[in-house]
């Protein structure tokens, strides 16, 4: 066909932008090229080995064919015992839904419930795709600004300020990407009284980076802090990040019946169900051991403070020390009239061999994002080739 024939609802919908880099840093790989990756964000770690029993197990059991469209019954209650143990969120397994992975179920959780003309509140800088998936139903999104000196959380006060009566959806990532915002036990307490004096909107709370937290405290999720918000409330988590699962796409999510009646009615007619295999090894990553855990989580502290040294000590960037995660969101703004704009500093990033994200694909500005989810030795060299590419 000579005409290109998109559904307006795709069209305002644009490609991911880390992905659109960790492509190009790849395709300069198979060019040649010495890329050292900091875009993608997944853990570096080998999926621990139980998992990976586990996955062989069920192949060798035959467990290739369809299971239920929103999960088996094994994954659901084994996803209620993480949401409980972890979160300090009580879950039934009827009350758990099962996607392939956790952007899976938060595109459902949206498409099923934003019309066009709703508000969707999201705190800027975010996730690449949250966005994209309230433009894609046609709503409206609506920035709740952070800035660095706060550590990128808003306040209880700038949220009550943004609230209007079409306000649908509150999205809510903590520890966050790309920021590591952490939102503390207090300052959720803080949103909850503010959500309570508006019943009509819900919350997307966003928590795949639970186990990676720098604070020293335990994690915390606005529907175990106010359990009468809780019907109001819809809580992804999955295994991608805490277990180094990200190609096994695995997520799971709990809410309100309504709305999971809803999203496995639009995963019904989409994906179907996720991969057996990958469901069989998501139920020994949540019920099996837990303590690499505290390894990982030390590791990636260090690599932390090694990058926010690093980043700090180059002069025209800084960066505060993420809470949560695995990321720093880099300010550049001194750069600026050098670069012209982020994108512009990325791409010269990369013909220095290092490929990061520009801060505009996070609705930021002026800036760029790296994962430090990478070896020490590696993420050494990434900082001596940023320093010399901007010397």
């Amino acid at each position: 066909m000579s005409e290109i024939l998109l559904s307006r609802a795709l069209e305002r919908m644009e490609p991911s932008g880390t992905t659109a880099m960790t492509d190009r840093a790849s395709a300069l790989r198979e060019a040649g090229r010495d890329i050292i990756s900091l875009s993608v964000g997944e853990p570096d770690f080998p999926t621990p080995a139980h998992v990976i029993a586990a996955a062989k197990d069920a192949l060798d059991r035959g467990l290739t064919k369809y299971t239920p469209v929103i999960g088996t019954q094994q994954l659901k209650e084994a996803a209620a015992t993480h949401f409980e143990r972890d979160l300090g969120l009580p879950t039934a397994a009827k009350d758990v839904i099962v996607s392939a992975g956790g952007k899976q179920a938060i595109f459902e959780a949206l498409v099923a419930t934003v019309n066009a003309g709703d508000e969707v509140v999201i705190p800027n800088p975010w996730w690449v795709s949250y966005a994209q998936i309230v433009k894609y139903a046609g709503g409206q999104v609506v920035p709740l600004v952070t800035q660095a000196d706060n550590n990128f959380c808003f306040t209880a006060r700038e949220l009550e300020a943004v609230i209007t009566p079409r306000t649908r959806w509150l999205l809510l990532n903590s520890p966050g990407n790309p920021t590591g915002a952490v939102y503390s036990a207090g300052l959720l307490a803080e949103i909850g009284e503010v959500l309570r004096r508006h019943p009509h909107v819900m919350v997307l709370s966003d928590d795949i980076y639970a186990p990676l937290n720098y604070t020293g405290q335990p994690h915390r999720t606005l529907a175990a802090l106010c359990p009468d918000l809780k019907p109001r409330v819809c809580t992804i988590s999955g295994v991608s990040k805490s277990h180094a699962m990200t190609g096994f796409r695995i997520g799971v999510a709990t809410g309100p019946g309504w709305l999971l009646e809803a999203m496995g009615r639009l995963q019904s007619n989409s994906s179907g169900n996720a991969c057996s295999i990958s469901q069989a090894a998501a139920v020994a990553a949540f019920t099996g051991p837990q303590d690499f855990l505290d390894e990982w989580r030390e590791r990636f502290r260090q690599r932390r403070d090694l990058v926010v040294q690093g980043i700090n000590a180059c002069p025209g960037l800084s960066t505060p020390s993420p809470d949560g995660a695995f990321y720093c969101f880099i300010d550049a703004a001194p750069l600026m009239q050098t670069y012209g704009n982020d994108e512009a500093l990325a791409l010269h990033l990369l013909e220095h061999g290092v490929a990061v994200v520009a801060a505009s694909a996070f609705g930021g500005v002026d800036g760029f994002r790296i994962s430090f989810a990478a070896d020490d030795a590696v993420l050494e060299e990434a900082l001596r080739r940023i320093t010399l590419a901007l010397s």
